[in-house]
């Protein structure tokens, strides 16, 4: 009897520990799966990247797809790799874009020089001593990365191409004929004024259209609309200056209204078309929410009156900045240039004609002028800018190329149907020389756009005797420019330029 009572009792416990057993293992095999599907190891959830800055080294990421469901064997090294968020590959058929198109100096981030270059290509992707800590979704390749707290497809951020490791100087190069160009018409683009409109206004050859510029050491990328109007997708961007800014301003929004479907959803804010005489525009692309604006201003300082004698004469205030200032502030992007009103005529030779303060000066060359005026914009651009808002940009002086004659003495450049074989001379040198210097001391960082020389061959892009509709005899245009045409390229490396912000802007 006792030992049949102690197998009975072996036999419950062994029952109960058999069942204690399977119960728990279908427990855990359930909160296994359930801890599986909630939280995989791959990349659905943000990932976070920024990568650690390593002396001397460059990195450039080219157009080519890692297809993670690919039966070629991929290899990535993430060695000394910290990862804040799992990485997911629940969607092991999504082709992922690693940072097409980008190319990264760690000793110039701005991408203007040039060095040895490590390749990453489909098939080797080596993220090596990289931290990621800033968002990417790669569960889905077609969002885009937050830059500037807008949309931009790192994808699309197309590099410079550097040739055998040279500083590349996008002055220094030549302008090669391109049938591919140009990137809009005057048929297709309603912002040309009469002035710049040369092919509405009888010019017969096209070949001024078609020539792109080829910098010696460096490609840089073709100008996209699209691309340019994410870079700018709720903003400011402000053209500030002469005549000559409102012939670039005229050329953006017409290569940037390539991009758009509806014509309707790109408009004058205040109804204006425009036009020599009125000097403030505001076009506004709704898709994009952002503003392509013009403010007119010759001299960036104030032109005012003053009592000289007897007479109430007009005067330029070289110690206070132009009186519609206060329209500047709060752009994203503000594009400036002066150069084309600092001439004797204009100025009257410097008599009785600028103005400190109450006091009129009796004589002053328009150098030293001109030199105190761009001081006084440096001093405005410093106390009123935010460099953490605004992108700051002196475009350099547009040659002439009056031949024969000053523009109102019978000059003259009609014969003109192709660029020069080399630069004429460079009657900007002593004004650029000082735009250089004024900027170098100032707080705030202002990118100078120079595309003096590059224009300097450009003899045949003049309107001439195409600035108005049937010509005329009031002499010709070879200040100004036909659209299509040069101020094209201006732009293209505007869009290079504000590229490049970007990118820094990512690893900074």
């Amino acid at each position: 009897m006792e030992k049949q009572r102690s197998f009975s009792l072996k036999r419950t416990k062994f029952f109960i520990f058999s069942s204690t057993v399977f119960f728990s293992i279908i427990f855990l095999t359930l909160f296994s799966f359930w801890a599986f599907k909630s939280d995989p190891l791959i990349i659905n959830q943000e990932a976070h990247f920024q990568f650690k800055e390593t002396e001397s080294t460059s990195v450039r990421f080219v157009t080519k797809p890692l297809n993670l469901n690919s039966s070629t064997p991929r290899f990535v090294n993430l060695s000394q790799t910290h990862f804040k968020k799992p990485l997911n590959t629940s969607n092991p058929s999504t082709s992922l874009k690693i940072f097409d198109g980008f190319e990264r100096n760690s000793r110039n981030i701005d991408g203007v020089n040039g060095g040895t270059e490590g390749e990453i290509n489909s098939s080797v992707v080596n993220l090596s001593q990289t931290h990621f800590s800033k968002p990417l979704n790669a569960s889905n390749p077609s969002k885009s990365l937050k830059i500037f707290e807008r949309n931009v497809n790192i994808s699309d951020l197309k590099p410079v191409v550097y040739k055998g490791g040279k500083v590349c100087d996008v002055t220094k190069g030549k302008w090669v004929f391109d049938e591919s160009y140009p990137l809009y018409s005057t048929y297709t683009c309603p912002f040309i004024d009469e002035g710049f409109d040369c092919e509405g206004n009888g010019r017969l050859d096209k070949d001024y259209m078609k020539w792109r510029w080829k910098p010696q050491d460096c490609d840089i990328p073709r100008f996209n609309a699209t691309n340019m109007l994410e870079l700018i997708r709720g903003k400011r961007v402000v053209f500030v200056g002469d005549s000559i800014n409102r012939n670039q301003w005229e050329s953006l929004l017409c290569m940037l209204t390539s991009a758009i479907k509806d014509p309707k959803k790109v408009y004058e804010t205040h109804g204006r078309r425009i036009t020599k005489e009125k000097g403030n525009y505001c076009f506004k692309f709704v898709d994009y929410k952002c503003t392509v604006e013009y403010y007119v201003s010759h001299f960036l300082v104030h032109e005012g009156k003053a009592r000289v004698g007897r007479k109430r004469m007009q005067t330029l205030r070289i110690d206070t900045v132009d009186r519609g200032s206060s329209r500047w502030k709060g752009a994203d992007v503000l594009i400036f240039n002066t150069a084309h009103w600092w001439n004797h005529y204009k100025t009257r030779s410097g008599v009785n004609y600028y103005q400190e303060g109450d006091n009129v000066i009796p004589r002053l060359d328009a150098t030293t002028a001109f030199r105190k005026s761009m001081t006084t914009w440096a001093s405005w651009v410093d106390k009123y800018i935010n460099p953490r808002k605004t992108q700051v940009v002196f475009r350099s002086s547009a040659p002439s190329h009056f031949n024969g004659g000053e523009w109102n003495a019978g000059g003259h450049c009609k014969e003109a149907s192709r660029p020069l074989n080399r630069t004429a001379t460079n009657n900007h040198a002593e004004k650029s020389s000082i735009v250089e210097e004024v900027i170098s001391q100032m707080k705030t960082r202002v990118k100078l756009l120079n595309i003096t020389n590059l224009s300097d061959y450009r003899i045949d892009g003049h309107p001439s005797i195409y600035g108005r509709k049937g010509g005329g005899s009031k002499g010709e245009d070879c200040s100004h420019w036909c659209l299509p045409g040069v101020p094209d390229v201006w732009n293209q490396i505007l869009y290079v330029h504000l590229q490049s912000m970007v990118k820094k802007k990512m690893y900074s």
